[in-house]
């Protein structure tokens, strides 16, 4: 316990401010213990609303606005909660957004004189019937980062642990009627040192500000410990009151339980039969309360028993598998401020998405989020607010991890983040906190942590070596690490390990607690490390960084508005982009990847054999009894014939076989069959109907590809001429059928994604990349975002022309040559293009492609419609959420809008493609397959690849007058090079000799 400061007057000199700023002790004055957060029916009053406001520059102001009597009508109003940078409109200062970056010196644990300081004051009234409380006590959830409070003038104490709750008790200080209560936040503190957490940085009263009324003889914290065997549960209760409190009673009356203990010894364990056990996917819940004479606790009880067996994570005895996120509190208007209603349905969009496992990175969320994860079904790992990140630009020289002097703070975090929360059932996994460097004092924090919940495991990545943890967890490891991780048999030494250690930490089970970092375009390779984890139990799934991204509502100079990141804010050192790294955009809006990962991770397994398909459900412990299997049959993407599968109910980690219906093929188009597993009745997350598990069975009759005429009458020509629909003018296209078209030019350039521009070392065992060097600065030093031609010849022959052409970039040698034939074929206009590299080209290519530019002229193209994979994009390492179809998009949809302007929009296995101006078709395009079978892809889009490379905002694109068609050969992987490997080699795309052949005919 803090050792409580005597109650004084509110002036303090800077000196002594400073000094308190800079002190690595967790809190001082009247700050009670940490206890539950717990829904009570005693008296409350809660303290959001418009607080006054004042803002300084330093910490040194003297703290006289405390005082009862003090003037504050010359201040600001703000609300609370609320971060002031977010607030009046840049009038407070604005957000930083470091990754690892500290923004002030390195030099623990003193901040800067520099350090904006906030002082809030609001008058509240006491109700005249608090005056029978035996305590009031002032709550604070969430404070960024150091605050000290005063009531009436007198001071309370202060704390520090931005996004733990702190309870002062306020008791001597308040009276009946009007009081004033006084708060100082300091945006730096001792505690920003192991506050450096990837995010925004965004101080003030973030969280509920509450005035509780504790009365004489009431229930200062509960624990409803539970365990479920087998029909079976317990109840090992744990009551914290004074004796007056009691009696005692527990009631659940669902399970006809009315327990009543007489006093605090007779407090203990209680069996209960017949009882449901709670799990993600079936999150039974019991209310239950737990009431004295003058107090009744409201609580939701789970029965389930977390347990590791040998290398293996057990709950109800069976293994889990973590289909998770990390989940940061993030809004691009609200930074990191509670709203239930949006909370609840992002946790239902995750559910939606087949996500069942959320790791809080990396600190403790809003109380209420555990609620509805308790009630809607997740698996949480529930990390503490901890980490030095950097430290490691020193080489952790000096870290709070291991230095003495912070042994109380970190202490006092981690026991805030477990009395807090430790009744969530959904909590499974207690996480010491995050990339803080190992330690002495994270040793510390486990052991307490397993004295006080012995059945809750201890998580921290940073252990390498498993001295102090119960699970192996690693961040960021490549496909083939997390394999020798997983099989049995293999020696070789993991990261930072003696062989000693590393067979040690393979008798455990391993978590990738991040993995696929979902920045920008990507990640590629879900499908991979989902293969190795039903192949190695010992593997148990992990959590994608990130769910969301972080981009914060700004507006451009223009009136555009914007999601701003880090450097749009002025700071001084900041990590620009890399805040945006969520499977979900700002504006909620699901990204591909988001719907590649539901593909991957989807609970029913389909195999088809012959005229039957297998189903398998991989569910931790439910049935398919949920579900309805349905299947239609589509020739050429339009629906023919559709129904309903009669399935046996198959329980969890079971298969069943039925007999697939009779499949009409079409002789002329390609027929497709699709079963689907969807929701037999709505759920609180998701109607009637949704698609929980996808697949596709090819059922077409094989047609043979158009064969290639040979022409030998080839004449040089000055290639203006018309061929069908198409007008040429020396050689080079002009029109089709009487609209401006320019092409096709080689485009062997993508605008980079954010995987593309990392000069990460981890390369998949590539040999087409460099260590520390991005694929686009290859890219860019072989000048594939500045080709030039240089034609070769023009030839001409009956119904046919041909063109050779020599790409290449200035100041270098490298090319490639470029064949055109353009003819009539059956009446129809065909173009086929051959690409062919020359010698010594060393590195990945983005793409194999030729574009073609169409003019707005009276009617811009503005929408496809495709018969190919769809309807999100789709790259060689992302392609299990695409299925074959035929789909329709304005050019606007076709593209994401990304943080960051990037490669997007890409199609893979085009058939058949018409765009369209308004209802008007413009041009139909069918792809032919090259000579291995190999169908292309195609974007459509407003602007060049060079035109959104140069942009750093989507507001920084030009206006546009052409929609500009690339036809792809080819395209090469996403991978997650920005915080991970680099792209597998089987989906690198090297330099090869690729042909494009495509019929054009008017719309």
């Amino acid at each position: 316990m803090p050792h409580p400061l005597p109650r004084k007057s509110c002036d303090l000199l800077p000196s002594k401010l400073s000094a308190y700023v800079e002190d690595t002790a967790p809190g001082h004055g009247a700050l009670r213990p940490a206890r539950s957060w717990l829904h009570s029916d005693a008296p409350s009053l809660s303290l959001n609303g418009p607080w006054r406001f004042r803002l300084s520059p330093t910490a040194s102001v003297a703290a006289g606005f405390a005082a009862e009597g003090f003037d504050d009508q010359g201040w600001d109003s703000i609300p609370v909660p609320s971060h002031w940078v977010l607030e009046g409109d840049g009038a407070h200062g604005g957000p930083i957004y470091t990754n690892i970056q500290f923004p002030f010196p390195i030099d623990p644990p003193h901040v800067p004189d520099e350090n904006p300081t906030g002082d809030y004051r609001r008058h509240f009234d006491l109700p005249a019937a608090w005056s029978d409380a035996d305590r009031v006590v002032l709550r604070f959830d969430g404070v960024e980062s150091l605050f000290k409070v005063w009531v009436n003038g007198v001071e309370i104490g202060s704390a520090s642990g931005s996004r733990l709750a702190h309870e002062f008790d306020v008791t001597s200080a308040v009276r009946p009627g009007d009081n004033v209560v006084a708060v100082r936040v300091h945006q730096w503190s001792a505690a920003s040192y192991v506050e450096d957490q990837d995010q925004w940085w965004l101080p003030g009263i973030f969280r509920d500000v509450t005035l509780l009324a504790r009365p004489a003889g009431g229930i200062e914290d509960v624990w409803l410990r539970t365990g479920f065997d087998n029909g079976h549960g317990r109840i090992d209760a744990e009551v914290v009151a004074d004796p007056a409190a009691f009696p005692v009673t527990l009631r659940i009356p669902e399970l006809g339980i009315a327990h009543v203990w007489a006093t605090a010894a007779d407090v203990g364990p209680l069996d209960v039969a017949g009882v449901e056990p709670w799990s993600a996917e079936q999150p039974r819940l019991y209310d239950a309360t737990v009431s004295s004479a003058a107090e009744s606790i409201a609580l939701r009880v789970g029965f389930r028993t977390v347990e590791i067996r040998g290398d293996r994570f057990l709950v109800n005895g069976r293994r889990v598998v973590f289909h998770g996120v990390n989940r940061h509190e993030a809004h691009p208007e609200r930074g990191r401020v509670f709203d239930e209603e949006h909370a609840r349905e992002d946790l239902a969009r995750m559910k939606r998405f087949n996500i069942n496992a959320i790791r809080t990175s990396h600190y403790p969320p809003h109380p209420r989020l555990l609620d509805l994860a308790d009630e809607l079904g997740f698996w949480v790992v529930l990390e503490c607010d901890l980490e030095t990140h950097g430290f490691d630009k020193v080489g952790w020289v000096g870290n709070p991890s291991d230095d003495p002097a912070w042994r109380e703070a970190c202490l006092d975090r981690i026991e805030r983040t477990v009395e807090r929360d430790k009744n969530h059932p959904s909590i499974v996994i207690w996480s010491l906190g995050n990339e803080a460097g190992t330690g002495g004092n994270l040793a510390a924090m486990s052991a307490w942590v397993h004295a006080r919940d012995a059945e809750r495991p201890v998580h921290y990545e940073g252990d390498y070596t498993g001295e102090y943890t119960d699970i192996y967890s690693r961040m960021y490891a490549s496909v083939s690490e997390t394999e020798r991780i997983g099989a049995d048999g293999i020696r070789s030494a993991l990261l930072n390990c003696t062989p000693a250690q590393s067979a040690r930490q393979r008798t455990k089970p391993f978590l990738l607690c991040e993995y696929a970092h979902a920045m920008g375009n990507g990640p590629g390779a879900f499908d991979q490390y989902e293969a190795l984890v039903h192949e190695y139990p010992r593997l148990h799934g992990g959590f994608v960084w990130e769910w969301r991204d972080h981009g914060i509502l700004a507006t451009a100079p223009d009136g555009t508005p914007y999601y701003a990141y880090g450097g749009d804010f002025a700071e001084v050192v900041h990590d620009g982009n890399f805040v945006m790294d969520g499977m979900l955009l700002s504006d909620d809006v699901p990204t591909p990847s988001l719907h590649e990962y539901k593909a991957v991770v989807q609970p029913v397994r389909f195999t088809f054999d012959g005229d039957k398909v297998e189903f398998t459900n991989l569910r931790h412990s439910a049935d398919t009894s949920d579900l309805r299997f349905c299947w239609r049959v589509e020739h050429d993407g339009t629906a023919v014939d559709s129904g309903d599968l009669e399935v046996p109910v198959v329980t969890a980690g079971e298969s069943g076989r039925v007999t697939l219906p009779g499949i009409t093929v079409s002789p002329d188009a390609e027929t497709w069959l699709t079963v689907e597993a969807v929701l037999a009745t709505g759920t609180a997350w998701a109607p009637e109907g949704h698609v929980i598990a996808t697949a596709q069975l090819d059922c077409s009759t094989r047609r043979p590809v158009p064969a290639v005429r040979s022409r030998r009458d080839w004449r040089p020509d000055d290639g203006t001429l018309t061929l069908g629909i198409a007008d040429f003018i020396d050689g080079s296209l002009a029109r089709l059928d009487g609209r401006a078209v320019t092409g096709p030019r080689l485009e062997l350039f993508r605008a980079p994604t954010d995987n593309d521009e990392s000069p990460s070392d981890r390369l998949q065992d590539s040999d087409a990349s460099i260590a520390g060097v991005s694929s686009a600065d290859l890219w860019r030093r072989d000048g594939l975002h500045r080709l030039t031609t240089r034609r070769i010849s023009v030839e001409r022959a009956s119904d046919a022309l041909r063109t050779v052409d020599k790409v290449s970039a200035a100041d270098s040698a490298l090319s490639v040559t470029v064949e055109s034939i353009w003819s009539l074929e059956d009446g129809e206009l065909e173009v086929r293009v051959e690409i062919e590299p020359s010698l010594g080209w060393r590195t990945v290519w983005p793409r194999i492609g030729v574009r073609f530019d169409l003019p707005d002229g009276e009617a811009p193209v503005d929408g496809a419609e495709w018969f190919g994979l769809g309807p999100h994009e789709s790259y060689p390492d992302s392609m299990r959420a695409a299925h074959t179809g035929r789909f329709s998009s304005t050019v606007r949809d076709l593209s994401v809008a990304y943080a960051r302007p990037q490669e997007t929009g890409h199609r893979s296995r085009l058939r058949r493609l018409t765009l369209a101006s308004g209802d008007s078709e413009v041009l139909r395009i069918a792809a032919i397959p090259d000579t291995h079978g190999r169908r292309p892809g195609f974007t459509l889009s407003r602007h060049t690849p060079q035109q959104i490379a140069q942009a750093e905002h989507p507001f920084e694109l030009p206006d546009s007058t052409t929609s500009h068609l690339i036809i792809d050969a080819a395209q090469h992987g996403l991978g997650s090079r920005a915080c991970g490997p680099d792209v597998w080699p089987e989906y690198a795309l090297r330099p090869e000799a690729r042909t494009i052949r495509l019929r054009i005919a008017a719309g």
